[in-house]
């Protein structure tokens, strides 16, 4: 990244299930000081209203920058933008499979696409179950090309009490693979397990 300019995360949320994953990652970034660039696809727009009672001008008001999913012309699209790399929260399938076969029809796979190839970190949390062996086999091939598939799955040594807890747990450990530290986060031998320092140590 230049001298001054902040860190960038590009944030793409599509229209899975959990868009409350998104939702935190933009909280996220803000509390961390990152600027986040928020690309919504259409189908988001539907889940948003679907499963909380955000506005899609709410969730944009959480990011530093918005662009609009059919805007193939913004910053995002192209790999002369700096930024962190991008996270997909939640991915749907349909948008997965459009990122392997590097065939991308909204700026959000675009943006994706450019990721890869500037070998920038593309962290994806699919979500999807059961998954047939078409799906497996679209998740090797974004591995084989870098991307992470992140699967937001709960961490239950983490021992949360609450949904709340579980989400982030998982958008905290998913942000850990851009170098980005969020306080929710319960760390195994730190917070939780055996902890350095403890009895254990002294024996």
């Amino acid at each position: 990244m230049p001298g001054k300019e902040p860190p960038r995360l590009v944030v793409g949320v599509s229209g899975a299930s959990g868009i409350v994953y998104g939702v935190r990652v933009l909280e996220a970034c803000a509390e961390l000081g990152v600027e986040s660039h928020l690309v919504l696809s259409k189908a988001a727009v539907l889940t948003l209203a679907q499963e909380t009672g955000l506005s899609p001008a709410d969730l944009n008001a959480k990011a530093s920058v918005v662009h609009r999913a059919a805007d193939v012309g913004a910053a995002v699209a192209s790999g002369s933008f700096p930024t962190l790399g991008m996270i997909v929260a939640p991915c749907s399938v349909r948008t997965m499979s459009e990122i392997a076969t590097g065939v991308t029809s909204s700026l959000l796979t675009r943006a994706a696409d450019v990721t890869l190839k500037e070998r920038r970190p593309l962290v994806l949390m699919v979500r999807e179950t059961p998954l047939h062996l078409g799906h497996l086999r679209t998740m090797v091939r974004l591995a084989e090309m870098g991307a992470v598939i992140a699967p937001p799955l709960p961490a239950f040594y983490a021992r949360p009490t609450s949904l709340e807890d579980m989400v982030d747990q998982s958008v905290g450990r998913s942000l850990d693979l851009f170098g980005l530290s969020w306080s929710p986060v319960r760390r195994w031998g730190r917070d939780v397990g055996p902890v350095a320092g403890g009895p254990e140590d002294a024996a």
